[in-house]
């Protein structure tokens, strides 16, 4: 079983890019499966089981952030993706809180940004790109060539190592790069891990303390002259 994780922030093509892949899986007679993690409404799933007749299900994470809910059922969804006879389990998450990486070690991450939202996204999104794998960056057909040199150059600023993909999704366009590399990802182990460290703590307004100021809260704080401090219940 392999396991694929698809990031990015809301609107960028994140589904665009896995139903094209999905497509050309398939030609290959290869069996994907295929989950969608959000918070309050999703039917990506459906969309794509009418489309390609793969297993897909929702999960909403409610008042969870989405991130730490893939945390929690991934076990489960990988066991659900082997019964149901997937070779393949790709996860796309709601792409909702930038500190936190979806990514799990033996697994092959992939993060997608979209070319028109800002040459400086790719320094503002932190562990969702620099813990990736794969950066595809997506609408590259509504930016000049400039554009697109300095969008890619941001990319390796923030994340050295990562493979950069440049894709026009909608008509298929740097899609194949993706399935050559998503075939060579290694089977995922159990136990499994995150990549890199969770953040440093759980705020009080997480969990429902909604009064205003550092004062009324406990755990990791911040000032606004970036002052980082612990205060105890």
């Amino acid at each position: 079983m392999k396991l694929i994780v698809f990031a990015g922030p809301p609107t960028c093509g994140k589904t665009t890019v896995i139903r094209q892949v999905i497509r050309r899986m398939m030609a290959r007679q290869l069996k994907p499966s295929y989950i969608k993690i959000d918070v309050l409404f999703a039917d990506e799933d459906e969309t794509i089981h009418n489309e390609f007749g793969i297993p897909t299900r929702k999960i909403y994470s409610g008042e969870l952030c989405p991130d730490h809910c893939n945390v929690v059922v991934l076990d489960e969804a990988v066991e659900w993706a082997e019964k149901v006879g997937s070779d393949y389990l790709f996860v796309e998450t709601a792409g909702l809180c930038l500190r936190c990486s979806p990514y799990v070690e033996n697994s092959l991450g992939i993060v997608v940004l979209e070319a028109t939202s800002g040459m400086n996204l790719p320094r503002k999104i932190g562990p969702m790109l620099t813990l990736a794998d794969i950066s595809v960056i997506t609408k590259i057909d509504l930016i000049s060539q400039a554009e697109r040199e300095v969008f890619r150059y941001r990319v390796l600023e923030s994340a050295h190592d990562i493979t950069v993909v440049e894709s026009n999704a909608l008509y298929g366009i740097g899609i194949d790069p993706i399935v050559r590399q998503i075939i060579k990802t290694n089977d995922i182990e159990f136990p499994m891990y995150l990549r890199g460290n969770p953040p440093v703590g759980t705020c009080t307004i997480c969990v429902g303390k909604k009064e205003i100021g550092a004062k009324n809260h406990f755990g990791v704080l911040r000032t606004i002259e970036q002052e980082l401090f612990y205060v105890g219940e």
